[in-house]
């Protein structure tokens, strides 16, 4: 399996196991999150197979982590917690878990080839998925304190990213 195949391969994984939390989450915010990252992927998914076609492929700054806080501050001034259920963090986790690891992945894929336009896409997906984690990370601060959630200093540094 070639390295497109691969990445396309993950991105799909990634995409099914978004949706498929989403199902299982009853907090509407917390599901349009989960869909965006899900759509994220499916974007992840067609930048792979475009270079695996060899088709030219422009990669631009997805605004996730924005609309994403824009959600949770919407669900703060609602007062919007339902829905919301601890014992989904291992799900949250895992999810991470698979972000962190498909960063790795394509910042070493990054390293190993030739072309520049291939290394600054994979840059550029690399930093997608770290943003898809921290993202994941505010959704299991907001499911395992939900009346802290927001107030973490950490969240408005997150567009440095």
């Amino acid at each position: 399996m070639d390295l497109y195949e691969f990445a396309m391969k993950m991105e799909k994984d990634g995409e099914n196991y978004y949706r498929e939390l989403a199902t299982k989450v009853g907090n509407t915010g917390l599901k349009n999150i989960l869909t965006m990252l899900a759509d994220a992927e499916v974007v992840h998914y067609n930048i792979f197979k475009k270079l695996k076609d060899n088709e030219k492929v422009k990669v631009g700054n997805t605004k996730i982590l924005s609309n994403a806080k824009n959600i949770f501050e919407k669900m703060k001034e609602e007062e919007e917690i339902t829905g919301v259920s601890s014992s989904q963090i291992e799900l949250y986790r895992k999810a991470q878990e698979i972000e962190r690891k498909s960063r790795n992945f394509y910042l070493e894929k990054a390293d190993e080839v030739k072309g520049k336009s291939q290394k600054e896409i994979l840059l550029k997906v690399a930093d997608e998925e770290k943003k898809h984690y921290l993202i994941l990370e505010k959704i299991i601060d907001f499911v395992s304190r939900p009346e802290i959630w927001l107030e973490n200093p950490e969240w408005y540094h997150l567009e440095e990213y």
